[in-house]
């Protein structure tokens, strides 16, 4: 029987994929983490899991930090799952561990399936945007890219740790509005999360220490 553990703050993503798990194999252990602690705990009690992370949602602070947990479980298998992940990050982890598949939210159900069998059996897998970026790696840097001052103030809030939503509610705006915003202070600063974000976020001074730890 293999442990699968599921590192996915959606509640949608997290029943699907447990749906799945077990449509396949009744046998399945299935876990899940809603933090990096949580999922630490877990790979204690099942070090030799199949992980299946969505980076961009989770409280990892930088991909060494992910790294590190990974090899602290080195029978583990691991899988990015996402809705998106910017290509130097994806170019730096493959580079860096070959062993971690990818596969993304919106490829067919065959593609996901396919991913996570192979890495049940110790194999990688990787979807085509993970392929093309490995094999490239002449993407676009995005270091000369600004933000907007519109892009900095939702910056500012959400490094205040404020939801899209409460933000979109004190700014007279559009949850689609503000998740467009985030989108793109995600794409110009070349991160994947909130904490990387919030990161950038003090080193440029758009907020201080003060404010941040109250």
């Amino acid at each position: 029987m293999r442990t699968y553990l599921i590192a996915d703050n959606q509640d949608i993503t997290r029943e699907g994929l447990i749906s799945v798990l077990r449509s396949q194999d009744m046998k399945n252990r299935v876990e899940t983490a809603r933090t990096r602690s949580e999922l630490q705990a877990r790979l204690r009690s099942y070090p030799e899991s199949v992980v299946i992370l969505d980076y961009t949602l989770f409280d990892f602070v930088s991909v060494n930090q992910l790294l590190n947990m990974k090899m602290g479980a080195k029978a583990s298998s691991w899988i990015l799952f996402s809705d998106e992940l910017e290509e130097r990050f994806l170019h730096q982890i493959l580079l860096i561990d070959p062993s971690i598949s990818v596969v993304m939210k919106h490829n067919p159900l065959q593609n996901i399936l396919d991913a996570i069998t192979c890495a049940t059996y110790g194999e990688t897998y990787l979807c085509d945007i993970a392929e093309s970026v490995l094999k490239d790696g002449n993407f676009q840097k995005k270091e000369s890219d600004t933000l907007t001052p519109s892009e900095k103030s939702i910056l500012r809030e959400i490094a205040l740790g404020k939801t899209t939503k409460e933000i979109a509610f004190e700014k007279h705006l559009s949850f689609h509005t503000v998740n467009t915003h985030r989108r793109n202070i995600f794409r110009k600063l070349a991160v994947n999360n909130a904490h990387e974000a919030t990161k950038y976020a003090l080193q440029a001074g758009l907020l201080d220490l003060m404010e941040y730890y109250i």
